[in-house]
């Protein structure tokens, strides 16, 4: 839901209604307060697609099933931080963290090894069991900046998990945007993306973009209902705006070409 009745504004990309599969907005929620949740339900109800319950977080926030189930209620899918998955994984623990998932009505899961060594066919594995009874998201990449991946590699990860069950694979950012698809100073490897793109479905992927020069540069190159996640809690409707056409970096990016304005 918008304002365009009232604002009747030419040349604005169209959005997908949602429940959606594409032009995903995937939000990292660090450890919001109650109070601060429900503020961010009234203003992304109609923006937020996923929520992530950051790394770990999930284990010392409070009220944790008020804030999950209040985000159910607005309709987003709400899954806990691949690290907290890791935690339970290496050690040996993944029957109490399914049980974890069952008490907090969780049909969300993000499988990530971005902190351990987990051998891929363990990965695939695990993707393929958890997607018979979840909505999987697998995440590609290290969490480690020392660690380059080369193209070829993130491609073959994508496409087996992908193939495995994963509904969307996520492209490893961290919170900070300083790692995996980045370099430290959080400049977009383009090469990489580029060889991404050609082989894998820009669709089946969730580019994390926590920064916006980063959110700019997946937008005006895949378009404004490109999949973009780890966005702060504060910049939903500056995201929005810039899938839009409507904030100075993405102003020109859906005008007609032969525009006099």
């Amino acid at each position: 839901m918008t304002n365009a009745d009232l604002f009747e504004l030419n040349h604005i990309p169209q959005r997908p209604v949602q429940p959606r599969s594409s032009g995903l907005t995937m939000v990292m929620d660090k450890g919001l307060s109650l109070t601060e949740a429900e503020s961010l339900c009234e203003s992304g109800e109609y923006i937020i697609d996923l929520i992530k319950l950051g790394f770990g977080t999930s284990y010392i926030t409070p009220k944790l099933k008020e804030k999950i189930n209040l985000y159910h209620r607005h309709g987003f899918k709400v899954y806990l931080g691949g690290t907290l998955f890791e935690a339970y994984w290496i050690r040996n623990q993944q029957e109490q963290y399914l049980s974890v998932l069952d008490q907090l009505d969780i049909t969300t899961i993000e499988i990530s090894d971005g902190s351990l060594n987990m051998p891929h066919d363990i990965k695939c594995q695990t993707i393929n069991q958890y997607s018979k009874h979840f909505t999987v998201l697998s995440e590609v990449g290290s969490k480690d900046n020392e660690k380059v991946i080369p193209p070829y590699e993130w491609i073959e990860m994508m496409e087996n998990e992908l193939q495995a069950g994963a509904w969307k694979v996520i492209a490893e950012a961290r919170e900070s945007g300083t790692v995996g698809m980045y370099r430290n100073s959080g400049e977009v490897r383009t090469g990489l993306v580029a060889e991404i793109i050609r082989k894998v479905n820009q669709h089946d992927i969730i580019w994390e973009t926590p920064q916006k020069n980063q959110q700019v540069y997946f937008i005006e190159l895949l378009g404004h209902n490109v999949n973009l996640g780890n966005i702060p809690t504060n910049e939903i409707l500056a995201l929005e705006a810039l899938r839009l056409g409507l904030r100075g970096d993405s102003f020109h990016f859906f005008l007609p070409k032969d525009t006099s304005l």
